[in-house]
């Protein structure tokens, strides 16, 4: 049987879990201009009436996942999965100060952590220079930092990320079978969160921009937002 329709067939014993932007949004220049289509926010109110869970696991801070995503009663978990730790605050005051001293014009403050953008930047060799010199002071200040879609992302020194979320709210919901559906190299930790599950669907949402190792890791593989959205009207 497909794995899908194996998927689909208990979905009160099941987790929907989702990234946002570049999979139920389509990448656009400015992130702040992202807007999950119509279409799969009805897909999405379908989905929660149906499954277990359906979640919305984000770089974006939760609140602004929700308001991107635009459908209430899912659940949002931001930052990479921060939002669950109950250190990061510790980091918030210290990224704020770093921030202050960093003159970048495409920076995404998420209070405990921050998306430095340069997709539209005119030379994107120098964009990438002068990050790499805020990434290295950011390090020497205590940071981790990494390179995703066109963007240098600053991050507390904790062990969280997207697999750490998916694990907690799979083991808090005791959920076995889940599906995850993402299109960065931030989506390969929540990929790794479901081995072991009795049934575990990892979806790489495809893109020219997207990570050489998404595709070797995914179950399935779609073509972009729209093809996602076929996805979920299967289960």
């Amino acid at each position: 049987m497909d794995p899908i329709e194996t998927l689909a067939e208990r979905p009160a014993e099941t987790a929907i879990l989702l990234d946002v932007d570049g999979a139920l949004a389509p990448i656009v220049p400015r992130p702040e201009d992202a807007r999950v289509p119509p279409e799969t926010q009805a897909e999405l109110r379908r989905l929660n009436e149906r499954y277990a869970l359906v979640a919305c696991v984000s770089g974006r801070a939760g609140e602004d996942a929700a308001r991107v995503v635009g459908v209430p009663g899912l659940v949002y978990i931001g930052n990479h999965g921060l939002e669950l730790e109950p250190d990061a605050d510790e980091w918030a005051e210290k990224l704020h100060r770093l921030l202050a001293e960093t003159a970048w014009p495409r920076t995404e403050d998420k209070r405990l952590s921050a998306a430095l953008h340069y997709r539209d930047a005119q030379d994107e060799a120098a964009a990438r220079k002068a990050l790499d010199e805020i990434a290295a002071r950011a390090e020497r200040q205590g940071f981790r930092t990494r390179y995703g879609r066109k963007v240098l992302e600053i991050l507390p020194p904790l062990d969280a990320n997207k697999g750490t979320a998916v694990r907690r709210l799979l083991a808090d919901r005791r959920l076995e079978r889940a599906l995850y559906a993402g299109d960065d190299t931030t989506d390969l930790d929540a990929f790794g969160a479901l081995d072991g599950l009795e049934i575990g669907i990892r979806v790489a949402v495809a893109s020219p921009e997207g990570p050489a190792g998404l595709r070797a890791a995914a179950d399935v593989v779609v073509d972009g937002p729209a093809e996602l959205l076929t996805l979920l009207r299967d289960l």
